[in-house]
């Protein structure tokens, strides 16, 4: 009986250890990469608006070649909603909106993801020009992990999950837009 109060007290220790780090432990993420691609910026807004273009050059559009896509709206303008849906973990089911357009400049979205499991982040996608026929796109991905799953923050890399993808995915359109 001793044996089982210690164990009991030390995996109650334990526990309210790890709640209280992770209550004072950053929720936010953010990660933005870029690349710089030898189009003009207003040829490669105008590619990069639309949801369906944007499965040309995105990793998780390619992740299973059966998802089923749908589209809401009018592609390209604001409120326009893209819904993905498969069975792989890394992609499962949800959506992006186009929350707003600074016209040639930047387009924000609402991402809203329903399955493996319910999250909410931000993105966008940024055009600018660095000479003539030059153009930096920034593509970047926010969000806000819920208390205590926080906990985990520091260990998931985020950097590395989401922004090793997004740079894949710049490397992409980068390919598409110069050939």
């Amino acid at each position: 009986m001793f044996i089982i109060k210690r164990i009991l007290i030390a995996l109650i220790l334990i526990v309210s250890i790890v709640l209280i780090t992770a209550y004072f432990m950053p929720r936010e993420y953010a990660v933005t990469k870029e690349i710089k691609i030898n189009r003009p910026a207003d040829s490669v807004f105008n590619y990069i608006r639309y949801f369906k273009n944007q499965n040309e050059f995105s990793v998780w559009s390619k992740i299973d070649p059966k998802m089923k896509l749908t589209y809401r709206g009018t592609d390209g303008t604001v409120g326009a909603i893209s819904a993905w849906e498969n069975d792989v973990k890394d992609v499962g089911v949800g959506e992006q909106e186009v929350t707003k357009i600074i016209e040639g400049k930047r387009i924000d979205f609402a991402l809203r993801y329903k399955k493996p499991m319910e999250d909410t982040a931000v993105a966008f996608m940024s055009t600018e020009t660095v000479s003539g026929n030059q153009t930096k796109v920034k593509w970047g991905i926010s969000g806000v992990m819920p208390y205590p799953i926080n906990i985990m923050l520091p260990m998931m890399k985020m950097d590395q999950m989401i922004g090793n993808d997004l740079q894949k995915g710049l490397l992409n359109l980068k390919a598409k837009m110069e050939n």
